[in-house]
């Protein structure tokens, strides 16, 4: 069985690809108001019913997220996500 076919059978792995779907699709929303040396070092993190994740490379960039947080949950819900929160986490 094709890795394909086995997503399209499988409703846990195929919620699972929708959900990642969803994180890429958040995080293209916001990586225009990510400072340009900081957007590299920034990934998207799983979507859950608490919220969305950032993953940081180190701490400094997460220090630097923390900072961002605000605007960026603003431009999410101004791009129509409902967000309840924006955790960030070093990876």
């Amino acid at each position: 069985m094709r890795l394909q076919q086995a997503l399209q059978r499988s409703e846990p792995l195929a919620r699972l690809r929708l959900l990642m779907r969803e994180s890429n699709a958040r995080f293209d929303a916001i990586r225009p108001t990510l400072p340009p040396a900081l957007a590299p070092h920034v990934k998207p993190g799983p979507v859950d019913e608490a919220g969305w994740s950032l993953l940081a490379a180190n701490a400094s960039v997460a220090a630097k997220l923390r900072q961002l947080q605000p605007r960026l949950e603003a431009v999410l819900q101004e791009a129509g996500w409902s967000v309840s929160a924006i955790r960030i986490k070093v990876q």
